[in-house]
Order: structure tokens, then C-alpha cells, then sequence
């Protein structure tokens, strides 16, 4: 790199050297120092002090889970915390020894095909992150290089320092201090969706001392010296200073531009480089989402512990047996002389019996390993990903409006989809649609809007046309318009000026069109303007503006520009506002504010906000008569389940509301999700009389229902006042404590047969949370069909959501679609997001993302029951095929005197679960269905097997093995005395040891396939071709390794064609003994559905008659 003169670069300097080190900044937390990094600055590191670019980590990210030297010991760690995987690894080293009833690669292989085939799973996922972290890290940005002029370069070569140019539309490459725009007073519009969530546009402004930095020559001589706090995740605070031309300047949020942010509205801006890579504040707060791990899983995990457990009670029953059979061979009556006991090694000593059966239990954990499905886990993997497959594809589900389709982004949860037993679900933009419309008003206390909302029609009567009021009062057609769904002749198209309060009116049309921070874009073609702004409310107010005759057009730092419509001229007039002051939008004020100089120089303070904040600061010269009025007319609107904001200006007695109504999400959903048991929650920042309506509109609030409103009768009055005084601090909790014990007695005495619906605000529900109210709220709540929480903030729909999942200790599902949602998302069993018009926090946030609330009813009553029903009857199977299996081993070592002898041949073995019996248990995993999704959908109740659990209960569970040891007893006796002492050979021999292992062995593989057969309630041609293949596959496996040397294929030699297969009793025996297992299941199965109905059966019973 070429040393340039000190004439020719910029210097952006942080040298601890030349910085003031004595400044408080510098102290620990405030030592982030950057050195410019162009080219045509020094190189040379040692002069940095520490501070150059070369001393901060580059801006290349990586977000892979391994590299290249790790993956292999980090995988194979991963492999084998699996307790089942490691078991197997003990035995496969196990089987090197003498101890071992099988060869050591017999056991070995699968081992490695499994463990081999999940890393390979893990590497390529790890490849596709890799994949995309190669994309972001080549982005362009271009950079200066010194010479006066800007170059392109990839991402990942940024350091510290540099000065980098952005272009509208492009993302951040790394965390920059705005030096200037293209605009002259150095504002910028940014879009933070990837940050927050949030769509809206977030304004930025540089110092004035750096906006006419606008030119690519004139970095030229631009010097300065940063100083900033150190890397941190808070993305929403910043400390920093610039000491430019011999002065300090302070740096704020309003000067930095995060990584991953865009640029929006803007031609392009100049920064410099101040954090890079990991050090960037998206990259510190990049966390892993908490891990979530469905109830059929945990119970699985401990099934397997339970196998464990009854492999070590069989191996230590069996070489407690072997041991007393041992000493026995002492005594002359029992001497079994082809044994040798007189010349053993230690494995038969009848002199060191306890020796023997130590050593025989080390072989017969080996022996019954197959009690260990190895490849379950495996199985489990493929089917969810295949079932998530299925609902990422499902067309029910896609919104074609917004071109987004159902996405499961995790895997893991598929199945308590169809466990669900509440839903916390917040309001705005969940239950609505966000779409936010101007529909009603109130200006000087009288009331504006003729269009019905839809709350307010007959269901199924909601107004699709778009309707305009000419002046002669005829109603005609026109264009619908985004954000504006208004209609009123005494307001259109300019008949305000009639209205006998027409200066108010005026007033209020004023502060709709410039109290805000809206961008405007004119579309090129038509000249028509839209915006681009912070919300969708705020969008539908400015739009609404336009439509009433105040178009704003033009913004400009310290400029608002309008086309008014002035009554007197009866045309529109351009008028400029100076903006002197904008107070923006805050949690913690609810209001906006703008200052605002007129051409003819007044001042005015136009404000916008909650109405209960700007109701408050109203002056007392107002009319009592015109605040009655605008209060009941904001009820009204609130009954009718509108959003609701107040306006006011500055010194002028009258204030006005405006209204945003959302479309609200079918009823039927909500309706058939309480058809199906579940119990929905409500938790809403909106005022309560709002909440109540959307709940009634919603159907979750129906008729028949009781109310119980718990509310402070003091409605000022909340939780931080308890401690201001002894008498005014307990009546809330004991007010609130009262109505709780109110409202269970009143539950206890009308009993079950009423359902409740429990509604509490804010304030009542502060109160209710404490210590010694949590549980009588929680009990009441959970006793509720329904429950409306209002006012709440998102730290209490987290804390709710956390309650609620320890109470009930059922699956809790959250759905939302707002950056406020997330703490709720992350704290429910399962997390929905809605990709609704407030950004994609809450879709990042979730596992599974949908683009309206109402696919939720399909997502759970039809791909919850689906994937629930699959996985507990894979599993379930999984377990039955291998006690089927490994309980006939035992039979067969139990009449060979407990010496550890298998019954099978050992590659036998170690196929039984790879190749024989793997495909039919996922072909069930991923295509079977009780019933069709129209019968999921018509009968709703059957989601209730879900949540009591029925297809995976202890009892399900259990009764599977039990039929597991059932077909084994009847397996292995009915070929023992089928075959043992018959002629099976054509020269007369009876059968041997190699004959009665492939009788069993076969009647195992046609037992367990038929078995799934009869249990498959829809069968496909996948499902018929696995089944029947994985028998052809055994016979088609015997005759192939039957045909090896008998060095390798040991018993196996030639026993099929030159004995099983030309003996009519081997076919017979088979035939005999299958028919006979499937008997017990085929019983029991035509007894429960006659008898003994479920859900489920009734389901089947009402699409047969469909």
C-alpha cells in the first residue's frame, strides 16, 4: 500500500497517541478508536497506538456452526450426547473382545451409518449457512481509496475506519457515523426491518459541521478523530465524539447507521466505519433462539431410559441363571459332558461362577442391544423435515395478497401442533389485519363518517366497494385508496368550509398533513404521491389528509409543504410550514409533537396521541359541552373495536379524534379452535372497551358467555402507588384480590355448564400478578373459556405467557406479529408469527410463520393432528418391532440354557432396523391419516386426542410392548415346534439351529410389516410399495448372503434354497405363526372401534358417511 502525503488523505484518527487520554471517554466501556484504513493512508500499525483498523476484527461474519478443522469432533460430540448412541459405542468397542456374540463389524456398521448419515444432515445444513455467509461477506460498497475518489470492494474487506459511500436502496455494510447525504442538511431515511421488525422508516440526521461533506473530492482534506463507547447489543443508544477543525462535537443515535439496516427515500449517503464483523451491534445481538423441545420427545427420551432399564433386568436375570447353572455343572446328576466343564476358560468355570456371569451379562448386553432402537432417532429427523415438506407446500395455507406461504421454520415442534392446548394471541395486526384505514372522526365535539365498520354489519355483509360524495350529493364510484375508507358529504370534497365550526375543521385537516414524519414518493408515470411512513397508522392519516384536501408533498429538514384547499379562493393553495421542532413518538410520552412557524409567522404546536395523555393536558378553557361529546363519540369508537388517537393544537379549545379500523380475521377460526378445547387467550396493549368489541366481532366472546370484568375502581391508581402510603397502597390489592374470590364462587356455582370469559386491565392485572394473587388469578383464568388482557406492555405478555405455561403444563402456543410479540413467542411452547404489515420480527422470532391468523386452524386441527398422530404411532411401533425382536432372542437363550447363544445369525442383526424394517415406520411418519383434512376441519373435537395425549399415553405406550412380547412368545414357540422336530430337509434332517433362526427371523420381518399394515388407516402406493419390498428385500438379502463362502455368511450358508425354501412346512409355519401374532392386535382393534370409540374413530365414522 502506496504512503501518501499527509495533503493527499483523509485522516480519520484515533490514535491513542494524539488522543486525549485524560477525558473521562476514555475510561473502560469508551476506548473504541479508529484509524482511517484508505489507501492512501500509512500503513505502518505501530503508529496506531492501538487504534488503527488493524487492531479491530475485519467485517467478515461467520455464522456456521463448525469449521472445517472442527466438524468432525464437534459433530461426533453432538452424535454422542445422545445416551443411546453412546451405548452403542461401548458395545462396539465392547465387540472386539472375546465377550462379543457377534462379529465386531456386525455391530459396528450400523453404528456408523447412522451417527454417519446425521453428520452428513449436520454438514450440509452447516453448508448452507456457510453458503449464505459468503454471500453477505462479497456484497460491493464502495469505498475511498485516497485519490479522491471512491472504488468498489467486497464487504468483508472493511476495517475500521474506512469512509464508504451507500446508494438508495443498499444495506449498511458495516455499523457507520453518517457524515453527510444527498440531501444539503444531511438527513437520511433508513429502513431497520432486519433490526427490529419494524417496516416503518426511521429518520437520520448527520452533524451540521459534516452535511456539506456531499462530494467525493471533498474527503480530500477531511481530518478528524473519533472517539466511542466500546461494541455493545443496545441498538438504540450511542456515545461518541468527534473532534473535527479543533472542536468537539457529541455523536447520538441520531448519527449512526447499523449494519443490515437500508437505506430508503435517500440518493446516497458518506460514513465512516466505526464497528465491523462481529463487532457490529446486529452481530451482538445475534443469539441462538431458545431451544424447544415437544413433550412426545421429552416422553420418548424417557422410553429409552425405561429400554435401558429392561436391558439390564434381562441381561442380569439371564447371567444370574447362567451363574447357578454354572455351579451347578459341579454336581455329577447335572454334568453336561459336551460342555467340558472339566478343561472351560473363564466364560464356563464352574469353580468361578460369579466370574461367568459377570462376563455373561457384558455379552448379554450385547446380545439384546437390538432393544435400543439406534435409528430411531435418525427416523425422526427425516420425517419431520419431510412433514414440514408437506406444510410449507400447503396451498390452504398460502396468502396470495401477500405472496407468502406457510413456513415451519423448525422442524422439532411438528407434532405439538396437534397438543395445543391455549393460544396467547396478541390483537392488533394478529387478530386484524393491520391494514389500518381512515374511517370515522370527531372534530369539535361532533361526529364524522357515514361507512359502516365492520363490527357494526350483519356477518357476511362487509362492504367491498369504494364510494365518493360528490357536491351535488350523488354518490359515484372511484378508486379505492389505500389507508382511506371515509365518507361523509359534510367533509368531501371541500363542504367543510360550509360547516358552521369550518376554522376547526381547517385546523384539524392541518395537523393530519404535517404532525408527522412521513416521506412523500411521487409515482413517476401518474405524479400521484403515496408515503413512506413509521407505521401504518400514520400512513392512513397523512393519506387521509390528502383525500380531504391538504396534500403534503414536499419535506425537507427544517420545511413541511402542503396543497391546502382554501375555502375562500375554493382551489388549492401551496403553503410552507417551518419545522422549529419535532418531539417524536416515545412508549413513554404516547404523543408526537411538531413546532410549526406559518407564512404569516404564528406558531403552533400541532400534537397527536393517546387520548387519555392528550386529554390531560387539554386546557380548562374548553367546552365542557364539546369534551363530553368528543369522549363519548372516542367510546363509541372504541365499542366498535377502532383504534382511536386524539389531535390538539396549542391554545385553540377543541381537540380531535381520528379513528383506524383494522379488518378483522374471520370468526370461524376462532370459532372452530374453541370448538376444538382450546382455550385462547387475549393479550393487547388497547384500551379495554376496544379489546371486548374486536372479542365479540372475533367470536371469542359469544353469546351465552358470562362476563367477569375485574377491573380498579380507581383507574388511576396502579402498582407503583401501593408504597405511597399504608391506606392507599393495600386497597388496590385487596380490591382486586376480592373480585378474584368473587368470580371463582361464582364459577363454583354455576358450574361447567356456563362458560366464563374472564376480562382484566392493565392495572387490575399489575396487582393480580404479585405474589399472593398469582395463583387464585391462575386458577380462575385457566377455569375461563376465554381471557381478554388489556393495557398490558410486552414484559407482562412475556410474564403471562411463562405463567401460564407452568400452570397448566400443557402446550401453549403464542401468535403475533410485532416486534412487541417476540418475548411472548420465544416464552410459549411454540411461537407463530404473523408476517403482517409491522416487519419480520416476530416471524424470526417464531417456529412457524403464517400470513393471516386465520390459516391457524389449519395449521393445527389439520397438520397438528396429522403430524401428531404419525409421530407417536412411529414411535409406538418403532419400540413395538424391536421388543418383538429382541424378547425372541431372549426366548431362544432362555431354552439354550442362558449361555448367550443368538438365536439369529449376526448380520441378521444389524439389518433388522437399516434395511428390513426402516422404510415402512417412515413411510407411516410422513403419509398416514386417520381422516381426511375437510373431517379435521368439520370435527373439530377430534384435536382433544391431542391435547389428553391419547395416542402417546403410558397406557399406548405399554400396550404396544406388551403386543411386542405377545408376538414374540407366539413367534418363537410356534417355529420351535413348527420346525425343531419336523423333517425339513429333503434328505430326511430335522431342522437345526440355522433353520429355526430364518423360520423366526422371517416370521419377525412379516409380523411387524403386517402389523403396520392393519394399523395404516390410508394407504398410498409409497406405503404399499415399502412394506411389501422390505419383505422382498429380507428374502432377496438370505438368498444373496446365503450364497458367500461360509466363512462369512456362517449360518446363513445356503440355508434358504437348499432347505426354507423347497420345505412346504417352512412356508406353512410362516404363514401359520404371522396370522396368529396379528390376532391379539386385529381383536383388540375391532373391539375399540365398536365398542370403545374415540375421537378419533367417530372422525372416521362421519368421513365414511360424507
Amino acid at each position: 500500500m502506496r504512503p501518501a502525503a499527509a495533503d493527499e488523505s483523509p485522516l480519520v484518527e484515533l490514535a491513542a497517541a494524539s488522543a486525549p487520554a485524560q477525558t473521562s471517554a476514555s475510561a473502560a466501556g469508551f476506548t473504541r478508536a479508529v484509524r482511517c484504513r484508505g489507501a492512501g493512508c500509512s500503513g505502518d500499525d505501530g503508529e496506531d497506538g492501538g487504534g488503527g483498523g488493524g487492531a479491530y476484527p475485519g467485517n467478515a461474519i461467520s455464522t456456521t456452526k463448525y469449521t472445517a478443522a472442527s466438524f468432525v469432533p464437534k459433530s461426533l460430540f453432538e452424535q454422542f450426547r445422545r445416551a443411546a448412541n453412546c451405548f452403542f459405542l461401548v458395545v462396539a468397542c465392547v465387540s472386539f473382545s472375546p465377550l462379543a456374540p457377534y462379529r465386531a463389524v456386525s455391530v459396528l456398521l450400523p453404528l456408523v451409518v447412522v451417527v454417519g448419515a446425521a453428520m452428513a444432515k449436520e454438514a450440509v445444513e452447516d453448508w448452507r449457512r456457510k453458503q449464505q455467509d459468503v454471500e453477505v461477506n462479497n456484497r460491493k460498497v464502495e469505498v475511498y481509496d485516497g485519490t479522491q475518489s471512491f472504488h468498489q470492494t467486497e464487504w468483508k474487506k472493511l476495517q475500521v475506519g474506512d469512509i464508504v459511500k451507500v446508494k438508495k436502496d443498499e444495506f449498511f455494510p458495516a455499523d457507520l457515523v453518517l457524515l453527510s447525504s444527498s440531501y444539503e442538511d444531511g438527513i437520511c431515511y433508513v429502513e431497520t426491518m432486519n433490526l427490529d421488525g419494524e417496516t416503518n422508516l426511521k429518520r437520520k440526521q448527520s452533524l451540521d459541521v459534516t452535511a456539506v461533506l456531499n462530494e467525493e473530492q471533498s474527503f480530500h482534506t477531511f481530518k478528524a478523530f473519533i472517539q466511542c463507547e466500546d461494541p455493545n447489543e443496545k441498538l438504540y443508544s450511542f456515545l461518541g465524539t468527534l473532534h473535527y477543525n479543533g472542536q468537539q462535537y457529541p455523536l447520538s443515535p441520531q448519527q449512526i447507521l447499523l449494519r443490515d439496516s437500508k437505506l430508503r427515500n435517500t440518493t446516497e449517503i458518506y460514513g465512516i466505519v466505526i464497528f465491523t464483523g462481529h463487532d457490529t451491534k446486529v452481530m451482538q445481538n445475534a443469539m441462538e433462539p431458545p431451544s424447544k423441545r415437544s413433550s412426545v420427545e421429552r416422553r420418548m427420551d424417557k422410553i429409552i431410559y425405561l429400554l435401558f432399564v429392561s436391558l439390564f433386568a434381562i441381561a442380569s436375570f439371564g447371567s444370574i441363571m447362567f451363574g447357578i447353572r454354572t455351579r451347578a455343572e459341579l454336581s455329577a446328576g447335572n454334568y453336561a459332558w459336551y460342555l467340558r466343564p472339566d478343561n472351560s476358560t473363564m466364560y464356563f468355570d464352574p469353580n468361578r461362577p460369579t466370574l461367568a456371569a459377570i462376563c455373561h451379562f457384558l455379552t448379554s448386553l450385547m446380545l439384546y442391544v437390538c432393544l435400543v432402537p439406534i435409528s430411531l432417532y435418525i427416523s425422526i429427523e427425516i420425517v419431520k423435515v419431510l412433514q414440514s415438506t408437506f406444510i410449507n407446500q400447503d396451498q390452504n395455507m398460502y396468502c396470495e395478497e401477500s405472496d407468502k406461504p406457510a413456513r415451519a421454520r423448525t422442524s422439532n415442534l411438528n407434532e405439538e401442533l396437534g397438543q395445543v392446548h391455549t393460544i396467547l394471541s396478541d390483537k392488533t395486526g394478529t387478530l386484524t389485519c393491520n391494514s389500518m384505514e381512515f374511517l370515522k372522526c370527531s372534530i369539535a365535539g361532533v361526529a364524522y363518517g357515514n361507512r359502516l365498520i365492520e363490527v357494526q354489519m350483519p356477518y357476511g355483509g362487509i362492504e367491498e366497494e369504494c364510494v365518493d360524495i360528490g357536491n351535488n350529493g350523488a354518490v359515484k364510484s372511484v378508486r379505492p385508496v389505500k389507508g382511506f375508507n371515509f365518507t361523509d358529504d359534510r367533509l368531501m370534497n371541500g363542504q367543510w368550509s360550509k360547516e358552521c365550526h369550518q376554522d376547526v375543521i381547517e385546523m384539524f385537516f392541518r395537523v393530519l398533513a404535517v404532525c408527522h414524519t412521513a416521506i412523500p414518493v411521487a409515482d413517476r408515470n401518474s405524479g400521484r404521491i403515496s408515503y413512506e411512513a413509521e407505521s401504518p397508522d400514520e400512513g392512513a392519516l397523512v393519506a387521509a389528509a390528502r383525500e380531504l384536501g391538504f396534500e403534503f408533498y414536499h419535506r425537507s429538514q427544517t420545511t413541511i409543504s402542503v396543497h391546502e384547499y382554501d375555502p375562500v379562493f375554493g382551489r388549492k393553495m401551496d403553503r410552507t410550514y417551518k419545522l422549529l421542532n419535532t418531539l417524536e413518538f416515545s412508549s413513554a410520552r404516547k404523543r408526537m409533537s411538531v413546532i410549526v412557524r406559518t407564512e404569516e409567522g404564528q406558531l403552533f404546536l400541532f400534537c397527536k396521541g393517546a387520548d387519555s395523555v392528550i386529554f390531560e393536558r387539554l386546557s380548562k378553557d374548553n367546552s365542557k359541552a364539546c369534551l363530553t361529546n368528543t369522549k363519548c363519540h372516542i367510546d363509541e369508537y372504541s365499542e366498535a373495536g377502532l383504534r382511536t388517537l386524539a389531535l390538539a393544537y396549542r391554545e385553540l379549545t377543541e381537540d380531535e379524534c381520528y379513528c383506524c379500523g383494522g379488518q378483522i380475521a374471520k370468526g370461524e377460526c376462532i370459532h372452530k379452535l374453541a370448538q376444538a378445547g382450546i382455550k385462547i387467550w387475549i393479550l393487547t396493549g388497547d384500551k379495554l372497551e376496544t379489546a371486548v368489541n374486536i372479542g365479540y366481532a372475533c367470536n371469542l366472546l359469544r353469546k351465552g358467555m358470562e362476563e367477569i370484568c375485574i377491573t380498579l375502581d380507581s383507574p388511576g391508581t396502579n402498582a407503583s402507588e401501593e408504597h405511597n402510603g399504608e391506606g392507599s397502597g393495600m386497597a388496590p390489592y385487596e380490591q382486586i384480590g376480592r373480585k378474584l374470590e368473587d368470580a371463582r364462587r361464582q364459577i363454583f356455582l354455576k358450574g361447567t355448564s356456563t362458560p366464563f370469559a374472564l376480562i382484566i386491565d392493565g392495572n387490575a392485572l399489575t396487582h393480580a400478578l404479585t405474589s399472593s394473587l398469582r395463583s387464585a388469578f391462575l386458577d380462575l383464568a385457566v377455569d375461563c373459556a376465554s381471557v381478554l388482557c388489556c393495557r398490558i406492555s410486552p414484559k407482562q405478555k412475556a410474564l403471562i405467557t411463562r405463567l401460564v405455561k407452568a400452570r397448566i403444563r400443557k402446550t401453549t402456543l403464542a401468535i403475533g406479529d410485532g416486534a412487541n410479540d417476540v418475548g411472548m413467542l420465544q416464552e410459549a411452547d411454540i411461537g407463530v408469527g404473523i408476517s403482517g404489515a409491522e416487519g419480520m420480527q416476530a416471524v424470526m422470532a417464531s417456529d412457524f410463520a403464517i400470513a393471516q391468523f386465520r390459516f391457524l386452524e389449519r395449521l393445527l386441527l389439520v397438520h397438528g393432528h396429522w403430524c401428531y398422530r404419525r409421530i407417536a404411532a412411529m414411535i409406538c411401533y418403532f419400540f413395538f418391532k424391536n421388543i418383538t425382536f429382541g424378547f425372541t432372542l431372549f426366548w431362544f437363550e432362555a431354552h439354550a440354557m442362558f449361555s448367550a447363544q443368538p438365536g439369529f445369525n449376526d448380520w441378521f442383526i444389524s439389518f433388522y432396523n437399516v434395511a428390513f424394517t426402516s422404510l415402512p415406520v417412515i413411510a407411516l411418519g410422513v403419509f398416514d391419516k386417520d381422516v381426511s383434512s375437510r373431517v379435521c376441519l368439520e370435527v373439530p373435537s377430534s384435536h382433544q386426542d391431542g391435547v389428553n395425549n391419547l395416542f402417546f399415553s403410558w397406557s399406548r405406550i405399554l400396550s404396544w410392548m406388551l403386543n411386542g412380547v405377545c408376538c414374540s412368545i407366539i413367534i418363537y414357540f410356534g417355529a420351535l415346534h413348527a420346525v425343531l422336530i419336523q423333517a425339513v430337509r429333503q434328505d430326511g434332517r430335522v431342522a437345526g439351529f440355522d433353520i429355526l433362526g430364518v423360520t423366526m427371523y422371517t416370521c419377525v420381518v412379516w409380523t411387524v410389516n403386517c402389523q403396520l399394515a392393519l394399523y395404516i388407516s390410508y394407504f398410498t402406493w409409497i406405503q404399499h410399495f415399502v412394506i411389501w419390498c422390505s419383505i422382498l428385500i429380507w428374502y432377496t438379502f438370505l438368498v444373496i448372503y446365503g450364497s458367500f463362502p461360509a466363512t462369512i455368511s456362517t449360518s446363513a450358508y445356503h440355508v434358504f434354497w437348499e432347505a426354507c425354501a423347497t420345505s412346504p412346512l417352512y412356508w406353512l409355519s410362516t404363514l401359520l405363526i404371522v396370522v396368529t401374532a396379528l390376532i391379539p392386535f386385529f381383536l383388540y382393534k375391532i373391539t375399540q372401534s365398536l365398542f370403545y370409540p374415540q375421537h378419533c374413530d367417530q372422525a372416521f365414522q362421519f368421513q365414511v358417511l360424507l
